[in-house]
């Protein structure tokens, strides 16, 4: 059991919660691998360089080669020269790459079971609902002591609750399905709302096959 910070009716308390269903031992190997995946799935990979073939100019010796006192040179297009081509410069390419969806979904337990460990998860309902209020969202941050740094997680697609923290800094709305272990581990604090710690526990309630 760990203990883990509520907010019920605006008021702040604590309450132990079983994380027995997100493991017991972190798995560093698989959890690095996957946050590489994920960081590497966001490169856009447009990075390029001319070679001499794609410098734009003429392929005329500019001197003769011997008898001149100078070093042997050939087009200015050379990678020798300033202006001239890159030898074996950078091209696009994709960096993406997948891992097996098991191993996705191991790696998401492990980076929220060192949350729950390290005592940096909390419940909280109150969100706004009708319309978007950065100040209300951000109170509520506030009274838990994590508006620094947080993901704030809710069970289904909320623009209320994204468009009342979108500006502020260093705090990050996803929907449940959306989460990963990268975004876990982006931000040092994990807010639930009620529905999506509920959803959370039923997801993992099941032992890994």
């Amino acid at each position: 059991m760990v203990e883990v910070k509520v907010i019920e009716g605006g008021k702040v308390a604590t309450k132990d919660v079983d994380a027995g269903a997100f493991g017991v031992k972190v798995l560093g190997r698989t959890l690095k691998d996957a946050v590489v995946m994920y960081e590497a799935n966001q490169r856009q990979g447009t990075v390029q360089a001319k070679t001499r073939s794609m410098v734009r100019g003429g392929n005329k010796k500019l001197y003769p080669q011997k008898h001149t006192g100078r070093a042997r040179m050939g087009t200015t297009k050379s990678p020798v020269w300033r202006g001239g081509g890159r030898i074996h410069p950078p091209a696009p390419r994709d960096h993406s790459y997948h891992m097996p969806k098991k191993a996705r979904r191991v790696a998401l337990r492990n980076a929220i079971f060192t949350k729950f460990r390290d005592g940096e998860v909390a419940i909280a309902d109150g969100w706004p609902s009708e319309a978007p209020s950065t100040k209300s969202a951000f109170a509520i941050l506030s009274q838990l002591g994590m508006q620094k740094s947080a993901t704030v997680v809710t069970a289904t697609k909320d623009d209320v609750v994204y468009k009342s923290l979108r500006n502020v800094p260093l705090v990050d709305v996803a929907r449940l399905d959306d989460l990963n272990a990268r975004q876990v581990l982006l931000r040092r604090y994990l807010v639930l709302t009620p529905a999506a710690f509920e959803s959370l526990e039923q997801r993992f309630a099941k032992k890994e096959s």
